[in-house]
């Protein structure tokens, strides 16, 4: 069997979370793309020109020729150098898996100090908003993008529910019931970016996103939910009720 040129071991990684040093090669090669012993470049170019690095992969689902490990490289690199955004990033993957309630989940426990940054300056804690979070090893995008991007429609609207300014009545019945039911809520957002208006690396909103898409997307971009408000948040709550409450005309 082949041994890694760095540390002599062989090239199969285990599945084991005590045993990273294997991972840490791969990982220091990622950074220059280069073979550590004769330099070559491993790294190659896709149809589209995006740079790749292919790789035989052998688990248990059986073998796959031709993977590109370099996304998984690149990220698992940038969570080493800043490891509180792990809960960012896969508030990302749940907006692009249509997970709702994942994503409610990270949202309500946003306080926790595992969700937390070091900031700048003073060296405060400065938490993560996960709700305008913008990928940096995704051009940006927030969740609204990725949710846009990956056909998400329940997630679309649950991230204008909590991050938005638009208006109660705009929502479709369905989508406020399943709020109602998951305990979902709209803070005040006053002095908070509306989602809507953040642009990604290529300037677009997800409005504008919306808009290249077509299909799905027409009904909200024609109705204007997707539109990017500037003027100012409204703050409305959405509360789940609770058995003490009584029905009022």
């Amino acid at each position: 069997m082949s041994q890694c040129t760095t540390c002599g071991k062989p090239l199969v990684i285990e599945v084991d979370p005590e045993e990273e040093e294997e991972e840490q090669c791969l990982l220091d090669a990622y950074l220059l793309t280069q073979c550590p012993n004769c330099s070559k470049d491993v790294s190659s170019r896709n149809d589209s020109g995006e740079e790749q690095v292919l790789c035989k992969v052998d688990n248990e689902g059986g073998q796959q020729e031709g993977f590109d490990i370099l996304p998984i490289l690149r990220e698992e690199s940038y969570l080493k150098a800043f490891p509180e955004e792990r809960k960012a990033r896969a508030f990302i993957q749940f907006c692009a898996e249509g997970d709702v309630g994942g994503i409610f989940d990270l949202v309500k426990n946003g306080d926790d100090e595992d969700f937390s940054t070091e900031g700048h300056g003073e060296g405060a804690a400065k938490p993560i908003d996960f709700l305008r979070y913008q990928d940096p090893l995704s051009s940006l995008d927030t969740g609204l993008h990725v949710a846009v991007r990956n056909g998400q429609e329940d997630v679309v609207w649950l991230l204008l529910l909590l991050a938005s300014s638009l208006e109660p009545h705009r929502f479709p019945p369905d989508i406020i019931r399943a709020a109602e039911t998951l305990g979902a809520v709209r803070e005040d957002q006053m002095g908070k970016v509306d989602i809507r208006v953040l642009e990604n690396e290529e300037h677009l909103t997800a409005d504008e996103m919306a808009r290249t898409m077509g299909g799905k997307w027409d009904r909200l971009v024609e109705g204007g939910q997707l539109k990017p408000v500037w003027d100012g948040i409204v703050p409305v709550v959405f509360k789940a009720p609770t058995p003490s409450s009584s029905n009022t005309d």
